[in-house]
């Protein structure tokens, strides 16, 4: 009797996140389907086990672990395509950019991903959301209200490019040290989903919370190209598709988990403030010059991918 197929997914969260139950959705169907032909075992936070967050990404790609999920601004300094994904005020909402994610623009992506890092399969997009901005400092309800504050960022050029047009400072670091820069106070606001920020206990030190919506990204699906092309077919087909079901799942739950958030931070006296229309202009203003840039660096084609997953999405 032959081994089973083991299978080890990571994340860096703990079982109850929605990219956690991404994981276990994919684990439970391959389950299922393939009994002790496969043994499934999850990592729920690498973190737990003294590695970074950004970690995830080589464990996935040398096959420590099976697959991970990450946020794409990690792989940017890797797939600079990627840094069009963090462009500010880039979607319309939620449908937009899943459809762009799902459409041709996430497509465009997998493929640049897989061309410059041969060890990954890429099976998909979790949905890290919309981000906001909270401090600790005072309301923020312009952009001249950043001015001088230290934010917390994710790596990425565009990230910090963003904020430095905001008039923020800003401090990139990965999660952890970000974490206790947070708590200590070294750093006066972070940017977040409002999930992430109560997840992660930022709210606990951030009176003041704006719904700035700046910046929707996801986090991608990358599983270890060597593993995944040893597997049968029938079980890369059976992953695809527990891929696919995960993430129109976790998506689903990352939609309650924002509003459960919501009431979690305003139970916790924190104060939401929600942009109007004028300041959000405002706020789209200041940052126009990344997408100038983006035009000339990049060309029409990322923006006709855009354009095409928005059409498509209004067709539905």
């Amino acid at each position: 009797m032959s081994d089973p197929i083991q299978i080890r997914m990571g994340g860096y969260g703990p079982p109850t996140t929605t990219c956690s139950r991404g994981l276990k959705i994919m684990g439970e169907r391959l389950a299922a389907e393939f009994g002790k032909a496969v043994d499934v075992k999850y990592v729920w936070n690498v973190m737990d086990l003294g590695y970074k967050g950004g970690d995830l990404l080589w464990m996935a790609e040398h096959g420590i672990l099976t697959l991970a999920y990450q946020s794409t601004s990690y792989l940017a300094d890797r797939v600079p395509e990627l840094e069009f994904a963090d462009l500010p005020f880039l979607f319309n909402g939620l449908d937009d950019a899943r459809a762009a994610m799902d459409g041709g623009l996430g497509a465009h992506l997998s493929r640049k991903i897989e061309e410059r890092i041969p060890g990954y399969r890429v099976l998909g997009y979790f949905e890290n959301g919309y981000r906001h901005v909270s401090n600790r400092l005072r309301a923020v309800r312009t952009p001249a209200d950043l001015k001088g504050m230290r934010v917390r960022l994710m790596p990425g050029k565009i990230h910090a490019r963003s904020f430095e047009l905001l008039g923020a400072i800003p401090c990139t670091m990965d999660l952890q040290p970000g974490l206790e820069a947070i708590q200590s106070g070294t750093v006066d606001a972070q940017e977040n989903p409002l999930a992430n920020t109560v997840d992660y206990g930022a709210h606990k030190a951030h009176r003041f919370h704006t719904l700035t919506g700046h910046c929707y990204l996801s986090r991608g699906i990358y599983m270890n190209r060597a593993q995944f092309d040893r597997w049968p077919a029938e079980l890369q087909e059976a992953m695809k598709r527990a891929a696919r079901k995960a993430v129109a799942r976790q998506r689903e739950l990352a939609v309650e988990e924002e509003k459960t958030a919501r009431k979690t931070i305003e139970s916790a006296g924190g104060e939401i403030v929600e942009l109007t229309p004028d300041a959000r202009v405002a706020f789209v203003r200041a940052v126009e010059p990344l997408h100038q840039e983006a035009r000339k660096r990049f060309g029409e084609e990322m923006y006709s991918l855009l354009k095409a997953g928005r059409d498509a999405a209004r067709q539905k």
